[in-house]
């Protein structure tokens, strides 16, 4: 047990002391963009399920990879926020309040956004070019997902977990989100396992370039890409 504790500590302990300090300090007001996040979540589950306003949510959120590029970069960022039909809304709401606060506390409200938007657009965009490559290559799709509707936060949600296990030396953590993502690859291949994948490799390229940046001669060295928390804006 005393090994146990003592890799959790190391794990989580600086995440741990980061998150709790900020709740302790302002409470419910240390996530603001994240209830926000939740709320409009709820919201759009509701009106999606009822007869008046499901075509209006789909147009403001419904992403296809059959649609044109410009329409779907349009819908990209609402599509955050709009839970995945086939999926159990509460699920949805427990990713948007766990993970998306953890982020908002340790990077700052618009970091977090940034980064749950760049995950969620890569995935988006490699759902075309899996299209365009076919079932005949490791990172091709069916045309079937073509069709596909591409909504829901799980791709910006593992994006964050990684980046955010990256940033305060979890790096077990990170790990094993990656892990989980290729088993689920690996167990039933389709369009929101990939996607995954996509969001994942997107927010190593950033994690890359923030530790490359840090790294240059002369810059504080507080929040690196090291593994240090971040400056807090």
């Amino acid at each position: 047990m005393n090994t146990l504790a003592r890799w959790a500590r190391a794990e989580w302990g600086l995440l741990y002391v980061t998150v709790r300090a900020a709740l302790v300090a302002r409470h419910w007001r240390a996530i603001p963009m994240t209830l926000g996040a939740v709320c409009l979540t709820a919201a759009f589950q509701f009106v999606q399920n009822q007869s008046w306003g499901f075509q209006f949510v789909q147009n403001i959120g419904s992403v296809r990879a059959e649609e044109p590029l410009w329409l779907a970069l349009l819908r990209t960022p609402l599509s955050l926020f709009v839970p995945a039909l086939d999926l159990p809304v509460w699920g949805a709401l427990v990713q948007v309040l766990l993970v998306f606060g953890i982020a908002e506390v340790c990077l700052g409200w618009w970091r977090t956004l940034v980064l749950a938007y760049v995950a969620t657009l890569a995935g988006t965009l490699y759902a075309r070019v899996g299209i365009a490559l076919g079932t005949g290559n490791l990172l091709g799709l069916p045309a079937s997902d073509a069709q596909v509707v591409d909504t829901g936060p799980s791709a910006a949600v593992v994006g964050l977990a990684v980046f955010v296990a990256w940033r305060y030396r979890a790096y077990g953590t990170a790990g094993l989100v990656i892990a989980a993502m290729v088993i689920e690859v690996a167990v039933k291949e389709n369009l929101a396992g990939k996607e995954h994948l996509a969001a994942i490799a997107a927010v190593l390229v950033v994690c890359a370039l923030s530790a490359l940046r840090h790294r240059r001669p002369g810059r504080e060295r507080a929040g690196s890409g090291s593994g240090l928390p971040p400056i807090q804006s």
